[in-house]
């Protein structure tokens, strides 16, 4: 209605993905924080391009309730910052259990400001890793490549023990995310019939009725995804996509749990790219989905992940990096987020 929103550092660039009003609005200061929801990097990315700080915390950390379903088992909400301090500040008031959402974890909320503030002792002791597999995709920005080993270097200086480690599944986290979320997609977008939700169209009949309000209602990124979705779950592919999808689901948790037993974090660049001209990918929807090559590993496994500004490229763009920590460990993702902006 209002047309795409645009990124306050650059008017001619996009903000990011779903959450980008909510990237926008920080970081033009229209307000001290805003809530983003993280299905495959939706918080992160937008945080990346626009300078500031976005959360994707653990699946089940956050309450969804109010909030459209679009991939279930996937979906987090997060706030988005100007500091890691204002980040622990907002997580340590809206984590937690909550009845009306049964995908919420039954754990005791820690002092997240208290471990941000303390974090000078213990992310010193801290081992981090850098996934060989992160830095060896095609078409990553000499910039943001730059950035990013700077700021490794920087958590080298501080004391921490940098160590190399590999994620063999982290190549398929993408075909996996657009295998199973277009399946969620499709089921959970099935209620925008114009009946209940959605815009409601002029017709004569029920079927025309969901096919005018459908066709009206929903953008064509959304019906790409609904198609999609209803394909890979009908007869005859369901075992030759989503359950294969599922299993590699699996492999690449496995990943990520062998992984936090060698090593306390990960650090990879957020995006392969800062933020790129409004309209360039529009048609070409498979290269606007890559963009999201660094952040859909951490959201298929549920684990919390935090992207923190880098700087900026040398046409004043900004570039994130992003810190991943075990499934429930923010406190020790948001130390690592505040000692690198410290």
């Amino acid at each position: 209605m209002f047309g795409p929103v645009l990124n306050p550092r650059d008017l001619t660039k996009v903000a990011g993905g779903s959450s980008g009003g909510s990237a926008a609005a920080v970081a033009d200061d229209m307000c001290l924080f805003s809530i983003g929801e993280d299905t495959g990097g939706s918080i992160r990315q937008p945080a990346s391009f626009c300078g500031v700080v976005g959360f994707r915390p653990s699946y089940g950390r956050n309450s969804r309730y109010g909030a459209m379903a679009l991939g279930s088992s996937l979906d987090v909400v997060g706030p988005i910052t100007k500091s890691v301090g204002d980040m622990a500040v907002v997580m340590e008031i809206i984590a937690g259990s909550d009845q009306l959402d049964s995908t919420t974890v039954d754990e005791s909320v820690p002092a997240y400001w208290s471990e941000v503030i303390s974090h000078k002792s213990k992310v010193k002791s801290l081992r981090v890793g850098v996934p060989r597999e992160y830095f060896e995709i095609d078409g990553i920005d000499d910039e943001v490549m730059k950035m990013t080993e700077l700021k490794i270097k920087r958590l080298k200086d501080f004391g921490c023990k940098i160590v190399d480690v590999s994620m063999p599944h982290t190549k398929y986290a993408i075909s996996v995310y657009y295998i199973i979320v277009p399946s969620e997609d499709s089921s959970n977008l099935a209620r925008i019939d114009g009946v209940r939700y959605g815009v409601r169209a002029d017709a004569e009949n029920l079927y025309d009725l969901y096919a005018k309000s459908r066709a009206q209602g929903l953008p064509e990124e959304v019906k790409r995804r609904v198609l999609i979705g209803t394909y890979v779950l009908s007869a005859g592919y369901y075992e030759a996509y989503y359950k294969k999808a599922a299993a590699v689901r699996t492999l690449i948790k496995k990943d990520f749990d062998d992984v936090f037993k060698k090593v306390d974090v990960l650090i990879t660049p957020t995006s392969p790219f800062p933020a790129f001209a409004v309209g360039a990918k529009a048609n070409d929807p498979l290269a606007m989905y890559l963009a999201d090559i660094m952040l859909s590993a951490s959201s298929v496994a549920g684990v919390p992940a935090l992207s923190v500004p880098a700087g900026n490229t040398k046409a004043g763009l900004p570039v994130g990096v992003q810190v991943i920590g075990a499934r429930l460990k923010e406190e020790v993702v948001l130390s690592v987020g505040h000692a690198l902006l410290s």
